[in-house]
């Protein structure tokens, strides 16, 4: 469990009732949770799953392989066609979780795991070549992660992109988000979108308007905890 505020009064009398009732142990400042790793310093907390990844790189083999500079090949044609081999379903199914759970801290592998997930019913020795890929590209760099500083406002930026008919199966769209809070990345979303935009333009305004309902979301959210003042 972790236990965060900025009343350490409080923060001790909810310690003391939950250790009335069950029993625990206070481990001092947080530094690791759920393969997630805390690092503080007096610019801010850095977050990063660098073990995570270690051991995920272990446990396939890849500890010792080259790595890449891109978590997937430009212009990809990542789809589904007749004749391709299968590859073995349950094992691209974990290492793809393990992704998804890995793209918490690792918003750069966004949008390579949301194409990677479109396949996970039927995947193909292609797919499983694309998830090896994303596995060497995190061998390049498994200490990336997320640094929040300690900012003087609580300004919210949201930013979208889409392209257009990305997908060669279906000929849909691929939108994406990501928004800042005082000046720090808290929110990212890469998704296929649901119908077959007739434009560019459509496109464009579908993806604005999923980052749009996150802005509004984020900045409700703000207000109802008690950060109205100073908020843009």
């Amino acid at each position: 469990m972790v236990i965060t505020g900025d009343n350490i009064e409080e923060i001790s009398w909810l310690q003391g009732q939950l250790a009335s009732e069950f029993e625990m142990k206070n481990l001092g400042g947080l530094k690791y949770f759920l393969g997630i790793e805390v690092v503080r310093s007096t610019q801010g907390i850095f977050l990063s799953q660098r073990k995570y990844v270690i051991d995920l790189l272990s446990e396939v083999g890849l500890l010792e392989c080259k790595p890449v500079d891109t978590p997937i090949v430009q212009n990809h044609k990542l789809g589904i066609y007749p004749n391709q081999k299968p590859t073995d379903k349950g094992r691209y199914q974990r290492l793809v979780g393990n992704l998804i759970y890995l793209s918490h801290t690792r918003p750069d592998i966004a949008y390579v795991v949301s194409v990677v997930s479109q396949f996970m019913h039927c995947p193909s020795e292609e797919h499983m070549e694309t998830v090896i890929w994303i596995l060497r590209y995190l061998k390049s760099s498994p200490g990336k992660g997320l640094m929040f500083y300690k900012n003087d406002h609580v300004r919210v930026d949201s930013y979208t992109d889409a392209d257009w008919a990305g997908n060669i199966s279906d000929r849909k769209s691929t939108s994406g988000y990501f928004t800042f809070v005082g000046g720090n990345f808290v929110t990212w979303r890469s998704k296929k979108q649901n119908v077959v935009a007739l434009s560019s333009a459509e496109a464009e305004f579908c993806g604005m308007a999923k980052g749009l309902c996150e802005l509004l979301w984020l900045k409700r959210l703000l207000i109802e905890i008690g950060f109205d003042s100073g908020l843009k």
